[in-house]
């Protein structure tokens, strides 16, 4: 491109304002924040399988890996062509109408670590709700890192709105550390939208979704069984409820994504705002 045809594509990707500190999120986007208390409970899995499963329902979904330190979306959906950067705008990879983007694409070897302090990891989140071009989305599903680090921090000051399902397995410990993530996101002023409990069944057993809900009073948006073939749907590039809509554990997802989709409301939408902190 021509430097006047490259000005001219930035300045229609931005709707025709220069560069500013606002969220480039449509005004009735939706945020689903996917969040735990700790790593291993399948909230990756999960938050992929969700993405698919609400595209499914008729929304336009864009997917933000903001797991900066255990970026997995890229391989669960098997998504690894890289964002097109057109000057300081960034055109996120489709694949089957969904948008993603991760801090996965911008390093050089899949594997290799992320070592940034908080500024750091605020600034790049920031980015990617300011400097790429999400386009019509109604619905943007983060994958949340686990705990209450600075990236939860950062995502409940640059999106007060933001709703979160908190994602836990059946034990004891595992919810302890759950309702954590639960009070740190009513802290930043998002939403607590309901539970999930995860790999529920003989190993782990059951209920602990159910008592996790109760104790913060929000409802049990539905229950995942523990299921091989989701880990490998999921090694393969080839989300559950995408390669095998008819799987249980693929119609328990989509029931939960039923069941978010259900409680949508006026105050879930994602005004745009100018960024803080």
């Amino acid at each position: 491109m021509t430097p006047e045809e490259r000005q001219a594509l930035t300045t229609k990707l931005r709707g025709g304002v220069e560069r500013d500190t606002v969220i480039k999120l449509p005004r009735d986007c939706r945020v689903i924040a996917v969040a735990s208390g700790k790593g291993g409970v399948g909230k990756s899995s999960l938050t992929a399988n969700l993405a698919v499963a609400l595209q499914g329902l008729g929304h336009r979904v864009g997917v933000l890996d903001a797991d900066i330190y255990g970026h997995s979306i890229p391989h669960i959906l098997g998504i690894h062509r890289r964002p097109v950067a057109v000057d300081q705008m960034i055109v996120p990879p489709v694949k089957d109408e969904l948008k993603l983007m991760s801090i996965g694409f911008f390093l050089e070897e899949q594997n290799e670590p992320v070592m940034w302090r908080g500024p750091m990891l605020h600034r790049a989140l920031e980015q990617f709700l300011t400097d790429v071009h999400w386009g019509e989305i109604d619905t943007l599903v983060v994958d949340m890192p686990p705990g209450t680090g600075d990236i939860s921090i950062s995502l409940g000051q640059l999106l007060p709105r933001a709703e979160v399902v908190v994602v836990t397995t059946p034990q004891k410990l595992a919810q302890d550390v759950a309702s954590r993530a639960a009070s740190m996101a009513r802290k930043t002023n998002m939403r607590l939208l309901g539970v999930i409990e995860n790999m529920s069944g003989d190993v782990f057993g059951s209920g602990g979704g159910e008592e996790l809900a109760a104790q913060l009073d929000v409802p049990l948006l539905g229950t995942v069984p523990l299921d091989p073939v989701l880990r490998e749907q999921g090694d393969l590039g080839a989300p559950l409820v995408a390669a095998q809509p008819d799987a249980p554990t693929a119609q328990a997802i989509v029931a939960i994504a039923e069941t978010i989709d259900a409680r949508r409301e006026a105050g879930s939408i994602v005004k745009a705002l100018p960024l803080v902190g």
